[in-house]
């Protein structure tokens, strides 16, 4: 299985050709929502037609290392994209928006009513159709769900709902296990209010970007992990399809392991920085590397199992901001306990759009040659 996963990914990358979807692995589908359950009222709005799909910006105020290590891409799969290369394409189709749909409502910071939101991008007409959950990064310090907009659109007009959700971070002094719930009552109400949006309940993905992408990957593994289920729709499944994981995060402790020294150090000495938090809590003084059991238990590593859902991971060999091995060791770990992966080593790519100044590299993750084996991943696992 892993195998094939990979070859007819590496064939979609160079070839560019249409695969056919092979049997679904990962996790078992939840029951149909309940039809007499109303959706709340949403804005709609179509998307604007372009050429190219819109730019992401570059986002700053983030320590980059100075150097990173060789990546490890024994078992990944080298992309060479350039930045000037042809460009995902968006505008060929319809697509309806709407937006700052509640789907929770939780404690925030001081433990004041938090409601958290969602936007929903479908194509206009058809349905129902597989489910692309969305989960921006920022640093578990921001949620912004307005993110990555020509992204989610590209991914609608391949016929797929896309909800972005937004999540809490340390901001509303939450850890990663209320990051997850986030994400699964998220998956749950879009589950729950499947005939509102066109939705198929039973196929649905997670993508996430950076933090995001470490709480799909978490998404991912804890299927059956009850710790991580808390609020609403509890009558629907959170589990997934498939996961696609953009430059994320699982072992935190290691955050910084391919850095250079003076950046590897300040991570690993901090006692305050946000993923520090995002594991131990907003007033725990201890560092991660001396908390290792809170470590592997905030690690999506951990819970990993026969039965979850593929993943796919994409990494930059030059990203500054999260060690390229995070994502090679939780597909190593994944490998080992028999889940279909793949993992792209994007060359000379940065983290996303956080690169330095004058530095295009962040254009090569908006490029047709990053986005076939995404969408040629989402094809195979959703039908």
């Amino acid at each position: 299985m892993n195998g094939s996963l990979r070859r007819i990914l590496v064939a979609t990358t160079l070839c560019g050709l249409a695969v056919a979807a092979g049997p679904p692995a990962g996790a078992v589908a939840a029951p149909g929502p309940d039809a007499a359950t109303a959706a709340p009222t949403a804005t709609t709005a179509p998307a604007a037609p372009t050429a190219d799909c819109p730019a992401q910006p570059w986002v700053g105020g983030l320590r980059l290392a100075t150097s990173v290590a060789p990546d490890d891409s024994r078992t990944s799969t080298v992309l060479h994209p350039r930045a000037d290369g042809p460009k995902m394409q968006c505008g060929a189709k319809e697509t309806t928006l709407r937006k700052d749909i509640t789907y929770a409502t939780v404690p925030g910071a001081g433990g004041q009513p938090r409601e958290l939101k969602l936007d929903v991008l479908a194509p206009t007409t058809g349905g129902p159709r597989p489910l692309v959950v969305f989960l921006p990064g920022g640093g578990f310090v921001t949620a912004n769900k307005s993110g990555s907009l020509g992204r989610r659109t590209h991914l609608a007009e391949q016929g797929y709902v896309v909800a972005s959700v937004e999540y809490r971070t340390t901001r509303d002094e939450a850890t990663y296990v209320d990051g997850v719930a986030d994400a699964k009552a998220a998956i749950r109400f879009l589950r729950a209010h499947a005939a509102a949006y066109g939705i198929d309940p039973s196929e649905v993905a997670v993508f996430g970007e950076s933090a995001g992408g470490y709480l799909a990957s978490m998404v991912g593994t804890t299927g059956g992990v009850q710790r991580f289920d808390a609020g609403a729709h509890l009558d629907q499944s959170s589990r997934v399809r498939a996961v696609v994981n953009w430059y994320g995060l699982s072992d935190l402790a290691k955050l910084a392991a391919d850095f250079d020294p003076a950046t590897r150090a300040a991570h690993e000495n901090s006692t305050d920085s946000a993923a520090v938090k995002y594991v131990l809590g907003p007033n725990d003084p201890t560092r991660l590397q001396d908390a290792p059991a809170a470590v592997a238990a905030a690690d999506p590593a951990t819970y990993a199992g026969p039965g979850d859902a593929a993943f796919t991971h994409f990494h930059g060999t030059d990203d500054r901001v999260v060690s390229p091995s995070q994502t090679v060791l939780l597909h190593h770990a994944l490998l080992a306990r028999g889940v279909p992966t793949a993992r792209f080593a994007l060359k000379d790519a940065g983290h996303g759009p956080v690169v330095p100044e004058g530095d295009t590299s962040a254009r090569m993750w908006e490029t047709q040659h990053v986005i076939r084996p995404l969408t040629a991943f989402l094809r195979w696992q959703l039908h």
